[in-house]
């Protein structure tokens, strides 16, 4: 079996619009979970559903701190974070699960 891997992402409803940071262990189901809708919550209430950015780890304490980190984040870091890989806000779905 090979190493687990970790990410931490941040998803958005639209360039600009509202954002969520989140962590997981697998980083396809737990998009397209947000993506469909099947879970209540912030980011169903809002249709944040836009991948806009995504860090892999290689052990769950180093994602967890770095969630942490990006929550207490001013809003423009979050943005400035985002724009320096995808300056476009591009949806990175797709080249996550092949769809």
């Amino acid at each position: 079996m090979g190493e687990r891997k970790y990410w931490v992402y941040i998803l958005a409803s639209r360039i600009g619009g509202t954002l969520y940071t989140g962590v997981t262990n697998d980083l396809v189901r737990r998009v397209h979970e947000h993506r469909t809708k099947s879970i209540p919550g912030f980011t169903k209430r809002y249709d944040v559903i836009r991948l806009v950015h995504f860090e892999q780890f290689d052990d769950p304490a180093s994602a967890i701190w770095r969630e942490k980190r990006l929550k207490k984040w001013k809003r423009a870091w979050k943005v400035q974070l985002i724009e320096q890989e995808n300056p476009n806000w591009d949806d990175l779905y797709s080249s996550i699960s092949g769809a």
